[in-house]
């Protein structure tokens, strides 16, 4: 069966999630440079601390089914999901970004991180979050998959609400139970934002690029040497 030729950015989006992933970009920097080599939270975490540690009190088992779901199995799990429903509907395309816009996001976070210094109980690298990076890339995965049944303003809508949401829900998470800052959430939120519409994008020319490189499939002839329909083998 031929992989589904469609292209994962949608032709009339390609502009508008450009201009995010580079907003997103300079905000992961400007964060890094702030907040880089401090050992504490700043004046936004102070502030939204506090609630943060009641409602993951009221809801302990929630925040952390949503942490487990940013650990190594739970993420695994998510990702096995997500590249099985793209297998079934042939979007080999979907299937790499699953994998390698999640492991950029990862990636970049621990790269970032050595970079940053920002630390939390004055030994663990902060900043910025994995968890909830790797949660918005799966969610952007996941809108990515579908969007193209919906018309282009839906389609970005769509996409910027769920990523909000994901990262949201893993931000809330993390930073409840005191594993990050408030800070560090979003600098992760604002990596996966980076992140995956360029990997998208890599894999579009990739796929595009091997496609030109595939010689033409010869059409099927019939034993006078006269080209045939493909749907019922009769000589054009």
């Amino acid at each position: 069966m031929t992989p589904d030729p469609r292209p994962i950015l949608l032709p009339a989006l390609r502009r508008p999630v450009a201009v995010v992933a580079v907003v997103a970009a300079l905000v992961v920097v400007a964060l890094g440079v702030v907040y880089g080599g401090t050992s504490r939270g700043g004046t936004f975490d102070r502030w939204l601390q506090p609630w943060l540690d009641r409602s993951t009190a009221a809801w302990h088992p929630v925040a952390l089914t949503v942490d487990f779901l940013g650990e190594p199995v739970g993420l695994a799990a998510l990702a096995a999901a997500l590249v099985g429903v793209s297998l079934m509907l042939n979007r080999l395309r979907m299937v790499v970004l699953v994998l390698v816009g999640t492991g950029l996001s990862i990636t970049a976070t621990t790269v970032i991180k050595q970079f940053a210094g920002r630390t939390i109980h004055e030994t663990f690298l902060s900043y910025p979050s994995g968890h909830t990076a790797s949660a918005t890339a799966m969610a952007m995965a996941a809108v990515m998959l579908v969007w193209h049944r919906l018309r282009p303003v839906a389609a970005f809508l769509l996409l910027m609400g769920v990523a909000l949401v994901a990262g949201a829900f893993a931000a809330w998470a993390q930073a409840g139970l005191v594993a990050h800052y408030p800070t560090d959430t979003i600098g992760g939120w604002c990596t996966a934002l980076a992140i995956m519409p360029a990997t998208a994008w890599g894999i579009d020319r990739t796929f595009a690029w091997w496609q030109s490189r595939r010689p033409p499939r010869p059409r099927p002839v019939s034993d006078r040497g006269r080209p045939v329909r493909r749907s019922g083998g009769t000589p054009v």
